[in-house]
């Protein structure tokens, strides 16, 4: 079903979707539709379905059109400024469906060469299995279009980037990546998960497809694992509907779709309160001697900052990272005091978070393309919650006592 556009303000398509100033009989909060096959009267009418005669009906919950998932759906399609959306089980699900729909053996795609190590991994090592090759653009050629463009040919069959990249935040120019993908007449698919659409709408930027880790930002609790995929255009949305979601099946269940619904209502809350804290987090940081550099856009030495400045109309997101002097020893050890940030490999909690890159989310990175990320064994990366930022700091200078004087 093609969502109509956004007219709204996000804010309050955020709470309401396109349920606002809309007034109903019946339950304030949509009931939990359980149920994998759903009933008809007539032999007609569940044909009719089945054959695409008839839309906004539901024969079997794997193949969408089940209550709370639909509801997720055109949520998530409003807010992106799609024209429809899919559930999936999890944000690596949302990504391997979309590239695969696109890609057949033989096939490669460009990408930028820092990204979350799941997809990573899937780009450089599944997918050769298959007989698909991923280019990988390195960091200081992200705005060098030369570069960009000598990698595609005539079997590349899009380009790939996240908005804000895992870990090391750099800021993609996504009218530039998507001019180039119009000049060669292929899609760019960005992966919003760290920007949320509150903050960043690639869709308006010239993007055709985005994918979201929704476990993350968008959930916002920690509490389920899902992904989706917002399109552009109807007809990619019915491709990777068709040929992938409905046959390999990597779907959302209605209990889930349910409860991302109830986290999602608070999402610009949230966000507003990450962004505050990670500024002063991130502003703090720098002053430290024992802190090598510090990666937040919106620090005006970040090399993306102007980037985000544009794209992200002020707010630059809950994600800071940073590299401690002394390596992984150092890493570790602030890591096991800085006990007022839950040591987790997740991100977009209510939780302030702390993760180890190099041994964590990005082992499956060879040591060598970590270095050439900017993933050093020094470097850590946070999620930062909905606690006050004095407190969150006041840990963090505790930690780094204890992680270099042994107090």
């Amino acid at each position: 079903m093609e969502t109509k556009r956004r007219s709204l303000k996000t804010e309050s398509l955020i709470v309401h979707g396109s349920h606002f100033g809309k007034r109903e009989n019946g339950p304030l909060v949509h009931p939990i539709y359980a149920s994998a096959p759903f009933q008809f009267k007539t032999a007609r009418e569940i044909s009719d379905v089945m054959s695409g005669k008839t839309e906004n009906s539901c024969v079997y919950t794997r193949c969408g059109g089940n209550p709370n998932i639909t509801d997720l759906e055109e949520r998530l399609a409003l807010l992106e400024n799609g024209t429809g959306a899919i559930a999936t089980s999890s944000g690596m699900a949302a990504i391997a469906a979309t590239v695969m729909t696109f890609l057949r053996p033989g096939d490669n795609f460009v990408a930028c060469a820092t990204a979350y190590g799941g997809t990573h991994a899937l780009f450089d090592n599944d997918l050769k299995r298959y007989f698909m090759k991923a280019r990988f653009v390195a960091r200081k050629d992200y705005g060098n279009s030369a570069v960009i463009e000598k990698m595609i040919d005539h079997q590349t069959r899009f380009l790939y980037a996240e908005t804000v990249t895992n870990p090391v935040l750099d800021v993609i120019d996504i009218s530039f990546w998507a001019e180039i993908a119009n000049k060669h007449k292929i899609p760019l698919i960005t992966d919003n998960t760290f920007a949320t659409p509150y903050l960043l709408r690639p869709l308006d930027l010239g993007a055709n497809i985005v994918v979201h880790s929704a476990t993350k930002y968008i959930n916002g609790h920690g509490d389920v694992t899902a992904g989706a995929i917002v399109c552009r255009n109807i007809s990619d949305l019915q491709k990777i509907r068709n040929e992938y979601m409905n046959h390999f099946g990597p779907m959302l269940s209605p209990r889930d779709a349910h409860e991302i619904v109830r986290g999602l209502k608070s999402l610009h809350l949230r966000m507003e309160r990450f962004c505050k804290s990670a500024k002063e987090i991130a502003e703090w940081l720098q002053k430290q001697e024992m802190v090598n550099r510090v990666y937040y856009p919106g620090l005006p030495k970040h090399p993306g900052h102007h980037t985000a400045l544009r794209q992200m109309d002020g707010k630059f997101g809950g994600m800071v990272s940073f590299e401690l002097k002394g390596g992984q020893e150092k890493a570790w050890r602030f890591i096991d005091h800085a006990t007022a940030f839950i040591n987790s490999v997740s991100l977009g909690d209510l939780e302030s978070l702390i993760t180890h890159p190099w041994s964590t989310t990005h082992v499956s990175y060879r040591d060598s393309d970590k270095l050439e990320a900017g993933i050093t064994p020094g470097f850590i990366r946070l999620s930062i919650g909905a606690e006050h930022p004095d407190d969150l700091i006041a840990n963090l200078e505790e930690a780094l006592k204890k992680a270099y004087f042994r107090l």
